[in-house]
């Protein structure tokens, strides 16, 4: 495994790489949890090589004496529908008697004058409507209604030539592209419309008479996107770390971006993540003609390309202050007169309160600095700390816990309670049992004489902290979820490859976990404060041939799934797992071509039953999921659809899905979709 982070070189040319993804990062000695998985099963004396010895292994002795695997078909309390099949079609499938509507597509207005979408929509339009690429998001009921809420939803990030199709027609341009004029310059309007397509959409919705569900135009919708003034709360604020020409005395920055999955916190509010920022940055500084990036900007991934890793947005012709911004180079004579230190105001969980429009977002810096999935809450316990959870989404990066100084009290306890506390990085120990280490002042040699001057300098460089305390490297730790009735805490792990793509096969499912799993911890007495844990594996993925689960089992052919992303637990425990295998369309070939279009799942923890529950359309990656609390609507986004398409496809008119407007003249759109039961009965049942 060790090898394999020198497999590719170019990270874009990885199996499952997705425009944005960081190159690698991580080149600290730790062991990555394919050697802990390895040696947990030598020291067990099986073989590392057959699926059943490999399961065994990890999953302890609940397989003693079982033999063969046996497929899951355990009958489940939980799972009361039919399973859909694999699909390779351009459309959505759910299971027999559920029925879907698509709701707040990309470019649906939402605010201010209500413009409506049209491919030409100008980039203060965007500003009122709903913005591209949705993901994580949730439903926050208005008096506790499972009729009438406001839907809270992520803009990770945006496909260039989708967004501005009208003025790229007919050129050749992949996802990525943009375009720069004779000067190496960009449109404003085009950086400004890209801008507002991320962040951040709230937006009123309400069950229709005739049952479907609708926009509603209201005080409360809202647009946060990269232009929006934020405050820097908790240890970093006011550091010499986030001072900047914008704010010299180091409290405000503007904007957010790359918001991947979410959270919420026990008092009510909404968590936005920060996931793939790094790249929207260029640091061109150079010492004897090579990058000179600090340590906070190369740990990251800050790009030293001219044009930046993304969309060059600080190369826009006016040279306005909100744009240059995304140039980290030090211009000035002082981090007050430049932005060298803009990028160490991004990486951090962004909480606001969604029934509060006039509210300030704010950056909850000891929750850590790093490519934030997302934020997952333990039960809170009144009287106790509040604990949660929070994955790096980067191959071979970490997953860490935050407890808090204070403890919950509901009713009073507010955001701050999250500015005072530990943060910790897991270990996961071969014997099935882990630790949390404090990433704290003078714990576990993290000193001045080690590097780390102070707290704020700790948090700024949690990741160089997590490597100097020897973490447990992790692929690509995505989403969490707590199961609200058990206490159990389950992280997705979307890519897990031993192997590189052309030494996958059947025979070997080391490799076979290219297709991701998905990791299980518990404590003494549900106690989340703990410093030790229990963890297995609930699931490795793959297809009947490739996959095992906790309960000896392989999965199904109506359960087979890979590169597991979203998770959730809803209120009955019942897991529902959602898939990122990539931009894959209809001609697909290669080692996930089994698997067909992304899609959701639901599983039942108790007997690891696992059923798939819908497939999504061309290119799509299935990714954020919440229902009512009735639990009778459910809401689940698809992003990127018709991501696949060449450049070539595109210049010919051919935008690769004709999701959800059915229309070629249309471009696809990321949308949520909402599904009912027909007999009214809760989702899943």
């Amino acid at each position: 495994m060790k090898d394999f982070e020198r497999d590719y070189p170019d990270h874009t040319k990885a199996p499952w790489y997705e425009h944005g993804d960081e190159p690698q990062c991580n080149q600290s000695a730790n062991p990555n949890f394919y050697e802990v998985m390895d040696a947990h099963v030598k020291r067990r004396g099986f073989l590392v090589g057959g699926l059943a010895s490999i399961a065994t292994g990890l999953f302890g002795n609940a397989l003693a004496g079982k033999g063969a695997m046996a497929q899951s078909t355990a009958a489940s309390a939980l799972l009361g529908f039919t399973p859909v099949p694999v699909s390779f079609e351009d459309n959505v499938t759910v299971p027999e008697g559920y029925s879907v509507q698509v709701l707040g597509a990309w470019g649906e207005p939402i605010t201010g004058d209500m413009p409506a979408y049209s491919a030409a929509n100008t980039g203060a339009e965007q500003g009122m409507q709903v913005g591209q690429h949705h993901d994580g998001m949730h439903y926050f009921p208005i008096d506790g209604s499972s009729e009438d809420g406001l839907l809270v939803l992520n803009h990770e990030y945006i496909e260039p030539r989708l967004l501005h199709a009208e003025k790229y027609k007919g050129m050749a341009m992949n996802n990525r592209d943009v375009v720069y004029d004779a000067d190496g310059l960009r449109d404003d309007d085009e950086v400004l419309k890209e801008m507002n397509a991320h962040g951040i959409s709230v937006y009123r919705t309400s069950k229709q008479a005739d049952g479907s569900w609708a926009i509603v135009s209201d005080p409360h919708n809202r647009r946060i996107t990269v232009l929006t003034p934020m405050e820097i709360a908790g240890p970093v604020r006011g550091s010499a770390h986030v001072r900047t020409k914008y704010s010299p005395d180091g409290t405000m920055t503007r904007g957010t971006v790359n918001n991947c999955a979410h959270g919420v916190t026990p008092w009510g509010t909404y968590m936005a993540a920060e996931e793939n920022w790094a790249g929207y940055f260029a640091n061109t500084d150079q010492l004897d003609q090579k990058p000179d990036l600090p340590r906070e900007h190369a740990r990251y991934g800050v790009s030293t390309n001219p044009q930046g890793g993304r969309y060059g947005w600080h190369l826009a012709k006016s040279g306005a202050d909100e744009y240059i911004r995304f140039n980290a180079s030090a211009t000035g004579a002082s981090a007050t007169e430049d932005y060298r230190n803009e990028p160490n105001t991004y990486g951090y969980m962004v909480e606001f309160d969604p029934f509060d429009p006039d509210s300030t977002p704010v950056k909850r810096t000891h929750l850590g600095r790093f490519a934030h999935e997302g934020v997952v809450f333990a039960p809170a316990v009144e009287g106790a700390p509040v604990v949660c959870y929070s994955g790096d989404d980067a191959r071979f990066e970490y997953i860490y816990k935050f407890v808090s100084a204070g403890v919950y009290k509901a009713g009073e306890t507010d955001g701050s309670i999250l500015d005072s506390g530990t943060l910790y990085v897991a270990k996961f120990n071969e014997d099935g049992t882990g630790e949390w280490i404090a990433l704290a002042p003078g714990r576990n040699g993290l000193t001045p004489a080690n590097g780390f001057a102070d707290l704020a300098d700790i948090l700024v460089n949690t990741r160089l902290a997590a490597d100097f305390v020897g973490a447990t490297k992790m692929d690509r730790p995505e989403w969490g979820t707590v199961d609200p009735n058990s206490g159990e805490v389950y992280f997705t792990l979307t890519n897990n490859s031993r192997r590189t793509q052309a030494q996958v096969d059947a025979v070997n499912p080391r490799a076979e976990n290219n297709f991701g799993q998905i990791v299980r911890w518990r404590y003494a007495n549900a106690d989340h404060t703990r410093d030790s844990f229990d963890w297995d594996l609930f699931v490795i993925a793959g297809t009947q041939r490739q996959s095992a689960t906790f309960a000896g089992a392989t999965l199904t052919e109506d359960g087979m799934f890979a590169c597991p992303d979203g998770i959730w637990c809803d209120a009955q425990s019942r897991l529902w797992i959602q898939t990122d295998m990539g931009d894959l369309g209809p001609d697909y070939s290669g080692p996930l071509k089994d698997f067909g279009m992304n899609g959701m799942l639901a599983a039942d923890p108790a007997t690891g039953e696992i059923r798939r529950f819908l497939t999504g359309p061309w290119g799509q990656e299935c990714t954020g999921v919440i229902t009512t609390p009735d639990g009778k609507t459910m809401f689940v986004n698809f992003q990127h659809p018709g991501g696949h398409a060449t450049a070539d496809q595109f210049a010919a008119g051919d935008m690769g899905s004709l999701f959800p407007d059915g229309d070629a003249a249309i471009p696809p759109r990321s949308a949520t979709i909402v599904i009912t039961k027909n007999d009214g009965g809760v989702i899943g049942s």
